[in-house]
């Protein structure tokens, strides 16, 4: 696998996984996110340095599955010259693939972790690494819980961490956008956070939602946009923000970008 800071891509043909190959993978990557889920609650316990380590096993454990697949990835923009260090930030990223997440820790610098479903601490194993990694969940249902939430993910924002949410909720399962949830922009507006729009272009067609239809030896490419200072709207301004956002997110999966190519 290759990250190229680009802002075009020669794409080179994909390949259609067999049921076997895809059968054989998503075993693999079971064991391989078992075992680096047992390295993250280790090092987290044990490491005086725990948030660097955990950075580290998240890439690599990234690296590892992409490898699996031979996935390509290359990325234009400059996410450093949009973070501003000391204020938090949320990267707002479409959803069309499982790969969505793996991709993301590879393309993006920083402490990145995800804004994550209850629902998915509740697994075993998979939820002690994801608190011991300091991945955050809010409760909506629980008014009281939600305040605390809200508290620990500006804490953790503004100590470095970078958040990533999919504000449509769901995974798209033909790449296009789909209408965003409002509960992401709730928690910039009141973080004060920076949204970086990120969107990965072409990551449907690795592993389409709701099948068992893989791709492999694939091009994909992450384009990073414009900072939004959520600072510039309230909570009665929150549909505005909303749709600053799915605007950028929208420009930015256009596919023609005007620039020579690589690879």
């Amino acid at each position: 696998m290759s990250i190229d800071a680009v802002s075009g891509v020669a794409k080179k043909s994909r390949q259609r996984a067999g049921r076997l190959l895809t059968v054989l993978i998503t075993i693999a990557t079971w064991l391989i996110t078992i075992w680096y889920c047992f390295k993250a609650i280790i090092f987290s316990s044990f490491s005086k340095n725990a948030r660097m380590h955990v950075d580290i096993i998240t890439r690599e454990w990234s690296q590892s599955l992409v490898n699996l697949i031979r996935l390509r990835i290359h990325v234009s923009g400059d996410f450093d010259a949009q973070y501003q260090s000391g204020k938090p930030c949320i990267v707002m990223c479409n959803h069309s693939s499982a790969y969505d997440i793996p991709v993301s820790f590879l393309a993006i610098p920083g402490s990145l972790r995800m804004l994550a479903k209850k629902e998915l601490f509740r697994i075993p194993i998979f939820s002690q690494a994801m608190r011991a990694s300091e991945f955050l969940s809010i409760d909506r249902q629980d008014k009281d819980q939600a305040i605390r939430d809200l508290a620990t993910a500006k804490e953790k924002m503004e100590d470095g961490i970078i958040l990533w949410v999919a504000p449509e909720g769901t995974r798209s399962k033909e790449g296009e956008l789909l209408p965003f949830k409002k509960g992401g922009f709730h928690l910039a507006i009141e973080t004060g956070a920076t949204i970086v729009p990120v969107v990965i272009k072409d990551i449907h067609q690795v592993l389409p939602t709701k099948t068992f239809r893989m791709s492999i030896s694939q091009d994909i490419e992450v384009r990073i946009g414009d900072a939004i200072d959520a600072t510039d709207y309230d909570i009665s301004e929150r549909g505005q923000l909303v749709d600053a956002v799915h605007q950028s997110m929208d420009e930015l999966l256009k596919p023609a970008l005007n620039i020579d190519s690589q690879n």
